[in-house]
């Protein structure tokens, strides 16, 4: 029997994040979820809005605020200048009460506010640090955005910015996963632990399908495969995925192909006889179809003109 018990795996533990824009934040919107208790620190907004509200001083909180808000749910904002001794102050005595600290910061400014590892583990014994930065090891220092990051590994294909940023939310996810590996080995030791997550390797994991060869034209799923295309149909289009064996006899039958043997979905042929069975149908009638036999397929509309 199913629980209705929500598991939270970091009750009880004190996150302090100075990280910004959105991979720190979203990692943090995990941890919070996953139950951790979450410190948000920014530098000083540019002033206030007409309600007098402080503006964020994440840019993320400035050029977006809808996501912003989003992300921040349930989590304490605080506002601290790190430039003056009293807000490095006030971030120490936050410190104190934490068990792990998140941030974004590129390592040489770390070190200028004192947060570096070697510092924080004389200052924080208790303390973790997980760092998000760009890429790793002396390349840290690098100005990088999720957009770089694709494109050194091989997820830019043309001149079509992606559908998302992919690099940034694996790296939030890495983080995530960095944070909760922390506070059980910290558990374990009684001494803070240190991780560093890169967005250029989270883009780099990302991309080990493509490196292999899988989503290529020439792989199974780049293409090559018959039943794992988008298609046209009368009114939109069809992304199409039978393809292991039982999904693509199921796919052939409806599109009234002979049973395929291992190599019938890879032939010229079953490509463009399923493209024009796929364009006598419209959305309803596919949606119909992959429900009555067990076919994964999922309509869209069409494509938007660039």
């Amino acid at each position: 029997m199913a629980t209705t018990t929500r598991f939270r795996p970091l009750r009880g533990v004190r996150i302090v994040s100075l990280a910004l824009n959105l991979p720190g934040p979203a990692a943090l919107m995990r941890l919070r979820e996953l139950g951790a208790r979450c410190l948000k620190v920014e530098p000083p907004g540019p002033g206030t809005t007409p309600t007098g509200r402080p503006i964020s001083g994440d840019p993320m909180g400035q050029y977006d605020i809808g996501a912003y808000t989003v992300m921040h749910e349930d989590i304490r904002v605080l506002q601290i200048d790190l430039k003056n001794e009293r807000g490095q102050a006030q971030l120490a005595r936050e410190l104190l009460r934490a068990d792990l600290l998140l941030t974004s910061f590129r390592p040489s400014a770390l070190v200028r506010f004192g947060l570096d590892w070697k510092s924080l583990r004389r200052s924080f014994p208790q303390l973790s640090l997980v760092e998000i930065v760009g890429a790793p090891g002396a390349r840290a220092e690098e100005p990088g955005h999720d957009l770089t990051y694709l494109a050194e590994a091989g997820l830019v294909t043309g001149t079509t910015l992606p559908p998302t940023l992919l690099a940034d939310m694996a790296g939030a996810l890495m983080a995530s996963e960095a944070a909760l590996a922390c506070v059980l080995q910290a558990r374990a030791s009684g001494k803070g632990v240190h991780r560093q997550v890169a967005l250029s390797q989270a883009a780099e994991w990302l991309a080990l399908p493509r490196s292999w060869g899988l989503t290529l034209p020439t792989g199974a799923v780049g293409g090559a495969h018959a039943g794992y295309r988008v298609y046209r149909c009368k009114d939109g289009r069809v992304a199409v995925a039978a393809l292991e064996p039982h999904f693509a006899r199921a796919l052939f039958q409806v599109a009234g192909l002979p049973e395929p043997d291992a190599r019938a979905p890879f032939a010229p042929q079953a490509h463009e006889a399923i493209a024009a069975w796929a364009l006598t149908k419209t959305r309803r009638q596919l949606d119909a179809l992959a429900q009555a036999h067990d076919i994964p397929l999922y309509t869209l509309a069409r494509a938007e003109k660039a």
